[in-house]
């Protein structure tokens, strides 16, 4: 699997599964997660301006051994920026951290700034400002591809109706128990690929019973149950660990969930606690 891609509408190939960074907080760490998750097998690497590590990141690619153009590299423009000479500011400060001549992706974090997140403005202009030095940094060869993170069909439609270059992509938190189907199907009607960041729900879906019984039916484990659930739906998942077995072993789902059990899954009982973490925007106002 960490061998098949996905084709984003301007023809660039992206790995079907992304290795995920957050919460790895210091640079070192950063880089010896990369570094081992690349060993691995893994060639899509997730990062962003917020998670402080893009150096680590761009220094576990590059200690890799891996040539650069076979490693997929993410990173995200802050979700607090909402005018144009601050994202470009921002733009060539992440590949400056990176340290990788260029980026293959870069997407808009948000479509609002965290600190507003649950009021009402839209930032609609903002998020076209942003856009645009995305676009520029595209045409400039900064960047193979541009994209978005946890926009609703409204902000993507923001975008579509106003923007030269459509989003390739929409990173958004999706799992099993928490399925945005309306903002999956609204990207994938536009041929927008969806990303599903958080695939095990920060851990809370490894204590669902329905779930643990549905993976011991298929005698695989709860994390790659989940992974299988969002390949099938045809999204991009990134799961995020430091434990090189458990890098492997999320990888390892070369099995398939009968239509009836998809059924099941797509149908289960939202979370709607996420412990320690409900208190993120993301899990407090999630997308439908």
């Amino acid at each position: 699997m960490l061998e098949e891609t996905y084709t984003l509408t301007n023809g660039v190939k992206i790995p079907k599964i992304g290795f995920g960074t957050w919460m790895i907080d210091s640079d070192d760490a950063a880089a010896k997660a990369v570094h081992e998750a690349i060993d691995v097998g893994y060639r899509h690497i997730d990062t962003a301006e917020a998670y402080g590590n893009e150096a680590g990141v761009g220094e576990g690619v590059r200690a890799s051994g891996v040539p650069r153009e076979n490693i997929f590299v993410n990173t995200k423009l802050a979700a607090e920026i909402k005018d144009h000479d601050t994202a470009v500011k921002a733009i060539d400060g992440s590949l400056e951290k990176l340290d990788l001549e260029y980026a293959d992706m870069m997407i808009i974090h948000a479509p609002k700034p965290w600190a507003k997140y649950d009021e009402p403005e839209r930032y609609f202009e903002g998020n076209l400002e942003a856009w645009l030095a995305l676009e520029e940094a595209y045409k400039a060869g900064k960047l193979r591809a541009i994209g978005v993170s946890n926009f609703d069909p409204t902000d993507l439609k923001n975008l579509l109706d106003h923007a030269e270059i459509a989003p390739m992509v929409d990173q958004v938190l999706a799992h099993i128990t928490q399925t945005p189907f309306k903002t999956i199907n609204f990207a994938q009607e536009h041929q927008i690929l969806v990303e599903a960041y958080s695939p095990f729900g920060h851990g809370e879906m490894f204590k669902n019973k329905d779930i643990q019984k549905m993976a011991a039916k298929y005698q695989v484990s709860v994390a790659q149950l989940g992974m299988r659930y969002l390949l099938q739906l045809g999204l991009l998942p990134l799961p995020k660990t430091v434990n090189p077995d458990h890098m492997k072993a999320n990888a390892e789902v070369d099995f398939t969930i009968s239509d009836d059990d998809m059924t099941t899954l797509k149908q289960m009982k939202p979370l709607t606690n996420y412990g320690k973490y409900q208190s993120f925007p993301v899990y407090s106002d999630r997308l439908s």
